[in-house]
């Protein structure tokens, strides 16, 4: 039987050893398993040089204000979170005016695709699903992409255990496209909540410290909206925090965002869907 001093460290006591992090009794004991954990020794080595890597790299940010990407990401969630808490409370009254009003303007538009028997316009859903999954992706992008210390949960030195793990937490064998001939590679990855179930992201970076992210998951689209989940759709986002070409293919999503040009951006993102 194994006693504590052979199993091995976990992820998390090797994150609260590469960060310092505990008491200074529980630190020490830490200490003593990684000393008969070889593999461990091995991987907190690699974790402490890249996190050095990262710091070098953006050492003259470290203490700047918050990127006005992040804020202003956070200040669209917290508007969108006020605004549907205005909404309800105006009550079933006001909502039924507004509701009785959208429907006869949309039959005098001449819209002709709405399900009589749900009451669901086709687009209201699809609408609703898209906005929803590229808002998520922006939002979490602005968070994680700043981050020095920790852009992701696996980093790209465990891609087959990164794989392994969002696949089946996805429900979806995964790949992680290859953007070197673009000149980014793989920073790692890490699981996210979403509206349905779980997300993905995958973030990439070039050598210039540019760094764009993949958010991806499954889509589970309202019964009504006339609108197949496994339909193939490729759109720009330019106004959801960061810019982001966005697509849903055989009942996934996915968003590719990145603050650079729209052009560079197309281009990652046809090379992603390429490969996927």
């Amino acid at each position: 039987m194994k006693t504590t001093l052979d199993t091995p460290l976990t992820d998390d006591e090797l994150h609260a050893l590469a960060d310092s992090q505990g008491t200074p009794d529980a630190l020490a004991a830490l200490q003593l398993k990684l000393a008969s954990d070889p593999a461990s020794q091995a991987r907190l080595t690699q974790w402490q040089r890249q996190r050095g890597a990262l710091r070098r790299l953006y050492a003259e940010v470290l203490d700047e204000e918050v990127p006005p990407a992040l804020a202003q990401a956070a200040a669209k969630a917290g508007a969108a979170r006020q605004a549907t808490s205005q909404w309800w409370r105006y009550g079933g009254i006001a909502a039924s005016v507004v509701l009785a009003f959208g429907a006869g303007w949309m039959a005098n538009s001449g819209w002709q695709h709405s399900d009589a028997s749900s009451g669901v316009m086709p687009w209201m859903g699809r609408t609703n699903m898209e906005s929803n999954f590229v808002r998520q992706a922006s939002v979490a992008h602005s968070v994680y992409v700043p981050e020095i210390r920790h852009p992701v949960e696996v980093t790209a030195l465990e891609q087959a255990h990164l794989v392994q793990w969002l696949s089946k937490r996805l429900g979806k064998p995964l790949k992680v496209p290859d953007l070197s001939a673009q000149g980014f590679e793989l920073v790692g990855g890490r699981l996210l909540p979403g509206d349905t179930g779980a997300r993905a992201q995958f973030m990439f970076q070039n050598p210039a410290g540019g760094r764009v992210t993949l958010y991806l998951g499954a889509l589970e689209v309202p019964a009504g909206t006339g609108f197949s989940s496994k339909e193939t759709s490729f759109r720009y986002e330019p106004q959801a925090g960061v810019p982001s070409f966005y697509w849903i293919d055989q009942g996934f999503g996915y968003a590719l965002a990145g603050q650079m040009p729209r052009e560079t951006l197309m281009a990652l993102a046809q090379a992603v869907y390429q490969q996927l």
